[in-house]
């Protein structure tokens, strides 16, 4: 028998397409299916592979290269957006019959075409009717106009917008006068953002996704990498290369996660590659029971970072204190794991000279979500691997827009740049905006929808989205709809949250995909970095608008002073603009070409172990208690 790599074994080399073609076995032919599906508009789709940051996952690389390793990567996720974009617009007569329209699911909703055109129903209309752009605006301004600030409300979706229609969208809610303004899936990753606000200060991963590739250590928690961002199997395997050891955290064994084609490279494409050198199979639940134990068996051993302990955090006598108080039986019971495999991970821990700790909504969408990201900050801080080349903590967000989108503002607590909405803060963009904004706190997305439900929600703007799939309580959701005033959905495509009828009349504004719009615009990825993406021309659909201009249009016709507050005539004059009122976001305005990029923060944040954003500059240690199971222990498998 040949002597294997690390990343092989002989019988995945021998057998085509991995141990008897399990997961993926038909990279190849799927893809070419995909593009079979574009190809009568293959130059136009070839194009966007080319020249436009990807839409498909928050990795948003560019073309079809990025800045973590060499060589060219395309995946099937991406692909299967492409048809969103080169489709042609729907026929105005499918629009004629709702209730027709209602039989058909989300999907076929889809394929229908794009929205050519500004369409109006109103109450007891069996069909939307073609409007002009003045018509269109005018009944969304005159709803405006009847409607005070608190019942109104906006949301934004999570996935391919630009960081220029975030910025642009939240302002128009702002200087209406309301903080109801939200992304809308905000559940996959709040728990990210209080969790590393309140320990580091700063809710975005600290390093880059190149750190994945020659650490010594990468801990993957609650992550179906494969699946949800292909590419990342790639980062693996180039890891791998180097000499990365990797572990995976997880109640549920993904096989992806243990063995992976990597399509861009032919020898894993056929015959698959080891990923996972180790799994930990915890108890749904049973993160923080298993990462104390962890921490527990570090302190006993003294294999924790003291003197970065002392010079750069605050907490740790506490939760040293804490943790002696918690019986290994209580960590295995709430954990589903012994004392033995905590400490084998303590060992391997203690061993490594750099570590990265990589979660995804597996941790973070719990009821100790919150809890669970100040656990792995414990870890990262019991051995300093904050502040340095190759090591850190990165959250893998979902959508390609969801980080621009709270970091430009599509949030209720926070306007731009991070600033917590409060009245020091509302004064400062005052000032930034020569117009006055509020000082409390907006609704969530499902506090809308609940004020919606009572009737207390008169005026509802959503750009993109779709509700009635994103939120568990279908009917409640419908019945919420229904009973809001005037609704506006400007998108791309037809959704099934548009059919719903209106107090009043629904109003569908057709916008322009990230890759249409003239001047370009720039998306943020999961890392931190700000990529320009170029307009592509040569696919206008009808009537079509960009994105951020449909805001501004709607203000101007809504406010004395819109043509002040909303003067823009190009994304690069909103980029200025977001440089000015963003510091994070200093020299966006640079960003102007295709491969232009910015990594706000540098690659890894925390230099020297410092976190200016805390008190102190320190780090904060959590102490915490592991959630007691509500079941037998569970452990899942496929």
């Amino acid at each position: 028998m040949p002597k294997l790599r690390s990343n092989d074994t002989w019988l995945s080399r021998v057998v085509p397409f991995g141990l008897a073609g399990r997961v993926k076995p038909h990279h190849f032919l799927e893809m070419a299916a995909l593009l079979w599906e574009n190809k009568t508009e293959l130059p136009y789709a070839w194009s966007i592979l080319r020249k436009g940051v990807c839409d498909g996952c928050s990795l948003g690389p560019y073309g079809l290269r990025d800045n973590v390793m060499d060589g060219i990567h395309l995946c099937t996720t991406r692909l299967k957006l492409l048809k969103l974009n080169t489709m042609g617009a729907l026929r105005l007569s499918v629009m004629s019959d709702v209730e027709r329209l209602r039989q058909l699911d989300q999907e076929r909703l889809r394929s229908l075409g794009r929205l050519p055109f500004p369409l109006v129903r109103r109450k007891g209309e069996r069909g939307f009717s073609r409007a002009s752009w003045e018509a269109g605006v005018s009944v969304v301004a005159e709803a405006i106009h009847k409607t005070s600030p608190q019942r109104m409300g906006f949301l934004a979706t999570p996935r391919d917008l630009t960081n220029e229609v975030y910025y642009i969208f939240q302002k128009l809610a702002r200087t209406l006068g309301t903080n109801n303004v939200d992304l809308c899936s905000p559940f996959c990753h709040a728990a990210s953002v209080y969790g590393l606000k309140a320990t580091l200060g700063v809710d975005a991963p600290t390093c880059s996704l190149s750190d994945f590739i020659g650490t010594d250590l990468l801990v993957i928690f609650g992550s179906d990498l494969p699946n949800n961002q292909p590419v990342t199997t790639k980062y693996m395997r180039y890891a791998k290369k180097k000499g990365t050891r990797i572990v995976v955290v997880d109640p549920m064994r993904e096989y992806g996660l243990e063995r992976y084609r990597v399509p861009s490279v032919v020898s894993s494409a056929v015959f698959d590659t080891k990923l996972t050198d180790d799994f930990f199979q915890v108890r749904v639940g049973g993160d923080i029971a298993f990462i104390n134990g962890v921490l527990k068996a570090l302190i006993a051993t003294d294999r924790m970072d003291h003197e970065f302990i002392g010079r750069h955090t605050r907490g740790f006598p506490e939760l040293k204190t804490a943790l002696e108080d918690q019986a290994w039986e209580m960590l295995e019971e709430r954990s589903g794991l012994s004392r033995q495999e905590m400490e084998r991970l303590a060992k391997l821990y203690a061993s490594a000279r750099s570590a990265v700790f990589v979660y995804s909504m597996g941790l973070t969408q719990h009821e100790s979500g919150v809890e669970n990201v100040k656990a792995i900050v414990n870890l990262a801080l019991s051995r300093g691997m904050l502040g340095r080349e190759k090591c850190g903590i990165m959250a893998i967000r979902g959508h390609s827009g969801v980080q621009g989108g709270g970091e430009c503002g599509s949030e209720p607590e926070r306007f731009p740049g991070g600033f917590e909405v409060n009245e020091e803060n509302a004064r400062r963009f005052s000032n930034l905006w020569r117009h006055p904004v509020p000082a409390a706190p907006g609704l969530k997305v499902y506090q809308m929808i609940e004020a919606a439900h009572r009737g207390e929600m008169d005026f509802l703007y959503s750009i993109g989205g779709n509700l009635l799939e994103t939120m568990r309580d279908r009917r409640f959701v419908e019945e919420a709809l229904a009973q809001v005033s005037v609704r506006v959905h400007q998108d791309i495509v037809l959704n099934s949250s548009m059919l719903i009828d209106a107090e009043e009349a629904v109003v569908l504004l057709p916008g322009q995909t990230r890759y249409e719009q003239k001047g370009g615009g720039t998306t943020t990825s999961t890392e931190r970095r700000i990529r320009f993406t170029p307009e592509i021309p040569g696919h206008q659909i009808g009537e079509s608008r960009p994105e951020w201009e449909i805001p501004c249009l709607i203000a101007r016709r809504a406010m004395p002073n819109g043509n002040l507050l909303f003067p823009y005539g190009d994304t690069q004059s909103i980029r200025a603009e977001m440089s000015r009122v963003m510091p994070m976001y200093q020299g966006v305005e640079k960003l102007t070409k295709q491969g232009d990029w910015l990594q706000w923060g540098g690659a890894y944040l925390f230099k020297g172990g410092q976190c200016p954003n805390m008190p102190e500059g320190r780090a904060l240690f959590s102490v915490l208690v592991p959630p007691a199971p509500e079941a037998e222990p569970e452990k899942l498998s496929r």
